[in-house]
């Protein structure tokens, strides 16, 4: 599949110096990241990920907000700063350092990852980024492509229960996490996204 997407890609955005952004969106535990960085390396090194999880809020103002329960819902993240970042990637006249996101601290790492000049195609990935209202709409004018993930809600949840399982929680905890915060963000993607250029059905 990622070799087919990967010159689907290729087809789409055609050739030419301008540098491309390609949207990669779909619920928690849909694969994002893992097709991300498939993609990446199966377009060669002009492409890069841009993930969207770095721009996580920090767990200190989520406290600070009320919000740690919730954390990864759309109100969670710091969607100016990625509107900046992509700014100044798409004015491609320098390197531009972004954050990364680190599952197993919790925390955002500033700075983590550098996109520079050869690189012409870069894959956003992340829950959000097709979402049909403020803030998250802000982003449309930046995609040349977007890309839909679609996985069965049971298949989800599965994979998520895995994901906190493997991080060191237990079942119980990792259940309440699941019903209480990953399912309505599921649940806000799927109603809440625009259609996308291309959809991938997995699960």
């Amino acid at each position: 599949m990622t070799g087919d997407l990967a010159a689907a890609i290729r087809s789409r955005l055609g050739s030419g110096p301008s540098r491309r952004f390609v949207a990669l969106a779909g619920p928690p535990g849909s694969g994002k990241s893992t097709l991300a960085e498939g993609l990446a390396k199966a377009l060669g090194p002009g492409a890069a990920v841009l993930p969207m999880d770095g721009y996580h809020l920090d767990n200190a103002v989520l406290e600070a907000r009320g919000q740690r329960s919730r954390k990864g819902a759309p109100w969670t993240f710091d969607t100016d700063a990625l509107v900046r970042d992509l700014a100044r990637l798409r004015a491609d006249d320098r390197a531009v350092l972004v954050p990364v996101f680190d599952r197993a601290l919790d925390l955002a790492r500033a700075a983590a990852r550098e996109i520079g000049p050869p690189v012409r195609i870069v894959l956003v990935e992340g829950n959000y980024l097709l979402l049909d209202g403020p803030p998250w709409a802000d982003l449309a004018p930046f995609w040349d492509l977007t890309i839909r993930l679609a996985v069965p809600e049971p298949v989800l949840e599965a994979r998520l229960m895995a994901r906190w399982l493997a991080l060191g929680w237990s079942r119980d905890r990792a259940r309440d996490w699941i019903r209480g915060n990953d399912l309505p963000n599921i649940r806000a993607v799927v109603a809440g996204s625009r259609q996308a250029d291309l959809t991938v059905a997995t699960g």
